[in-house]
């Protein structure tokens, strides 16, 4: 399938319209390329719109503390000066080279086939964090009965949770970082976690040491009971196997997703670590002029470190380098933006 619309192609496309690929969008624009944002979701943002708005993030540059969904509108803000082109609630299904199509006789030349267009473009960076996900769940019989009826696995309002008990399950950084907030206007809030260390930021676990939540570590949710709501949870002490029963009225499961690379792993990308696409420094994948940022893409032999500060940097790196290969004498250094006219 090749597309009839070569005259719609643009210099660099993104897939995926998370923080990685906003701020990727906004460099590709102060580089002076022509952008193409494509995202399965109904608005920019990624995660942190769809699964985190309410989190306040603690490790981006400039900002000491900002919730995802501020920070998601300010990288909007930011994108959007260049006038890219947004095609939201689009599913990226397929990527073919169109090298030898008809009026294409550009050396990088691609198409993206969406569910809803062919989308052609001479370079490709693939921003679509952790891919196809879905929560983790937990083997309860009665957990499916009451998710959306009190059992969340993301937080989009906060509000719901004011003056309400809370038991929040997990003991990463979403877990620690909710029961903490959740604290403030929650009649009640108790953290189980099954282990004794939690995995989250150093300064967030103090905090929560200092909230007025109920930590109780070695435990796990063993059974939901209620009517058409939550009203009541067991909960065992794994070491010992005591049971103990508690009044709820809503649980948070902060338990992970998992993440895989859906229709991208058939796109002749090689991967590792199962679910990562292979890049090399200069972010370039195996395909020439498909390059990888953020979550998605990993370096082999490094460790994933999956940083919202990460993923920007890996952003402008890959820009940088599809810059020099499709301008011609094009330098993959940009300058600095303090010599150079910007709008504001």
């Amino acid at each position: 399938m090749t597309s009839d619309n070569l005259q719609d192609k643009v210099d660099i496309t993104f897939i995926g319209a998370g923080p990685t690929g906003l701020f990727g969008a906004f460099y590709a624009g102060l580089r002076g390329l022509s952008v193409k944002l494509i995202d399965a979701l109904p608005q920019p943002g990624g995660q942190l719109r769809a699964l985190y708005p309410e989190k306040t993030i603690l490790d981006v540059p400039g900002f000491p503390a900002v919730k995802a969904d501020n920070l998601v509108g300010e990288l909007q803000k930011q994108a959007l000066q260049w006038n890219p082109i947004l095609c939201l609630e689009e599913r990226a299904l397929g990527l073919s080279p169109l090298h030898n199509a008809v009026g294409c006789d550009d050396p990088l030349c691609w198409e993206i086939q969406t569910d809803r267009a062919i989308h052609p473009t001479r370079a490709v960076v693939i921003t679509a964090g952790i891919g196809a996900f879905e929560p983790i769940r937990l083997d309860i019989p009665s957990l499916k009965k009451y998710e959306g009826r009190g059992v969340d696995y993301f937080i989009q309002d906060v509000d719901a949770y004011s003056g309400a008990r809370v038991l929040v399950v997990g003991g990463g950084d979403s877990a620690v970082d909710w029961a903490t907030n959740l604290s403030r206007t929650a009649e009640h809030v108790t953290l189980i976690h099954r282990r004794d260390g939690f995995r989250a930021f150093e300064s967030s676990v103090r905090d929560l040491y200092a909230s007025p939540v109920d930590i109780k570590t070695h435990y796990e949710l063993k059974a939901i009971h209620g009517s058409d709501h939550i009203e009541s949870v067991t909960i065992s002490q794994n070491k010992t196997g005591e049971e103990e029963t508690l009044q709820m009225d809503r649980i948070y499961l902060a338990l992970g997703f998992k993440a895989n690379l859906g229709a991208l792993k058939n796109w002749g990308l090689e991967t590792t670590n199962q679910r990562y696409i292979k890049v090399n420094a200069r972010m370039e994948t195996n395909l020439e002029g498909v390059y990888a940022a953020g979550d998605i893409a990993l370096e082999e032999d490094q460790d994933p470190l999956n940083l919202i500060v990460t993923g920007f940097s890996e952003a402008a790196v890959a820009v940088n380098h599809a810059y020099a290969r499709l301008v011609e004498e094009g330098s993959v250094f940009p300058g600095h933006t303090s010599s150079r006219a910007v709008p504001l």
